[in-house]
C-alpha cells in the first residue's frame, strides 16, 4: 500500500516539479580493480604507488597536497621510496584533487541529548 501511494505522489507532480527537485550527481570514473579514481595520471599513480603498496592506503585517507607531500617525504626517508622526480609534482595534483580533504566528514556531535542508563 506504501509502495502505491508513492507511486501516487510521484505521479501527481509535473514534469518541471520534478527536473527542479532533482540533484545531478557528477559520477567519476573509477578503475574496478584499485579503487583509483581514473584520469590522465591514472596510469603513473597506478605504476608509481601500487609498486610498493595497496591502492587502499590512497583510497581510504585523504590529506592535503602538503599533507601528502609528507606522506611521500616520511616513504622516501623510511620506507625506501625512490626519487619520483618531474613525476613528484603530477602525482601530488592527482592525490590533492582526489584524495583531499573531506568537505564532509563525520556528523556534528550529538547535543542535548537526555541520555538514560539501561536497567539490568
Amino acid at each position: 500500500m506504501v509502495f502505491g501511494v508513492l507511486i501516487l505522489a510521484i505521479s501527481c507532480q509535473t514534469r518541471e516539479q520534478l527536473n527542479t527537485s532533482m540533484v545531478i550527481e557528477t559520477k567519476t570514473a573509477v578503475d574496478s580493480v584499485t579503487g583509483l579514481v581514473i584520469d590522465k595520471n591514472f596510469e603513473l599513480i597506478r605504476g608509481q604507488c601500487t609498486a610498493c603498496h595497496s591502492a587502499k592506503l590512497i583510497t581510504q585517507n585523504s590529506a592535503s597536497r602538503e599533507g601528502w607531500e609528507q606522506m611521500i617525504r616520511w616513504m622516501q626517508r623510511d620506507q625506501g621510496l625512490w626519487d619520483l622526480g618531474a613525476n613528484e609534482a603530477l602525482i601530488l595534483d592527482y592525490l590533492a584533487l582526489h584524495y583531499g580533504p573531506k568537505k564532509k566528514g563525520r556528523r556534528t556531535p550529538l547535543t542535548n541529548i537526555d541520555w538514560y542508563y539501561l536497567q539490568e
